[in-house]
């Protein structure tokens, strides 16, 4: 089964529309989904799984191969009750139970430059929604709380249908990504300007990261958990525009998208003036070229610290 393509993607996200793919971690339980955005495909896998780590809490299964490429394979019913605090413990009772013969349903992510298999118990359907009917999760409870969860939304016949914060569990399963974040944030300096910057991501790890790499440039920055919410913050007749010197904002976020805030702002004449910088985990060229169609000034890769300072300087400093 694959996933949608770029022109598809393109119209949705020019309509504040998404489209989500929903699947089960057991039988006949609760619904949970990604953006098909970060899905390449949905295979049934009976391949070799080469193991990497005996450990009893390695996250990462092992590695699988698909049409000649080699990757990661993630249990993300094992992530669910994987807690940060307690990195050591044994996490093999809680994989994907599959009966004996049965085949691995694994999907196939792409985001963050970054490819990895992912096992699930079964896909569901596609689910289109307008990012107006997704709603910010209030830290869900239970063991898929964690800020594992981003938001939420309902299925066909009403049922919570519970949309994965998928970045969070690649901070989580390879932590030293952070760690050479961390290294790369060394290296970039001071930015002189007095204007601030908003930022709007609905992901509290990518919102904290990309604080720590603003506070490190030494700019002045208000952060939203949406588009909407920044929106309002520009359009409230208290805020002096000439004060804003940047806008940072992530592509999915509940209420009102990045796209939906790139429309808003380059279509308002007051406020057109000030470039926006897309910051995504989408992979690959043909986002780019979204973004820009819809008038964003620059596009980075997720929370770059280089690629931000680069923007910061371009774009607040001319």
């Amino acid at each position: 089964m694959a996933m949608s393509n770029i022109d598809q993607v393109t119209s949705l996200h020019k309509n504040n529309e998404l489209q989500l793919l929903c699947f089960r971690l057991e039988k006949g339980r609760d619904l949970y989904a990604v953006n098909v955005f970060k899905i390449r495909e949905v295979v049934k896998y009976n391949g070799a799984i080469t193991i990497v780590s005996h450990e009893p809490n390695s996250l990462v299964e092992g590695l699988i191969t698909i049409r000649e490429l080699t990757i990661p394979l993630i249990d993300m019913r094992k992530w669910f009750f994987y807690d940060p605090a307690i990195p050591s413990k044994d996490l093999r009772n809680y994989s994907v139970k599959r009966n004996k013969g049965e085949d691995d349903i694994v999907m196939i992510c792409e985001f963050s430059k970054w490819t990895i298999g992912v096992r699930i118990y079964e896909a569901d359907r596609i689910l289109n929604k307008k990012w107006t009917e997704i709603e910010q999760s209030a830290g869900v409870g239970g063991n898929s709380g964690n800020g594992k969860l981003v938001s939420r939304t309902r299925y066909y016949d009403g049922k919570l249908v519970q949309v994965v914060d998928i970045e969070k569990m690649l901070i989580d399963v390879f932590p030293w990504i952070e760690e050479e974040k961390n290294k790369e944030m060394e290296n970039i300096g001071q930015v002189t300007s007095t204007k601030k910057i908003l930022l709007a991501d609905d992901s509290p790890i990518v919102l904290k990261t990309m604080q720590s790499i603003l506070n490190r440039l030494g700019v002045v920055h208000l952060d939203f958990i949406n588009g909407q919410k920044l929106l309002d913050y520009l359009l409230s007749p208290d805020t002096d525009i000439n004060d804003v010197g940047l806008i940072i904002t992530d592509l999915e976020m509940p209420e009102a998208s990045g796209f939906e805030v790139i429309k808003q702002v380059k279509s308002n004449a007051d406020l057109r003036h000030i470039p926006i910088v897309v910051n995504s985990s989408m992979s690959g060229t043909s986002n780019e070229e979204m973004a820009l169609s819809l008038n964003a000034d620059e596009f980075i890769s997720k929370s770059n610290p280089v690629e931000i300072e680069k923007a910061v300087n371009e774009l607040m400093l001319r």
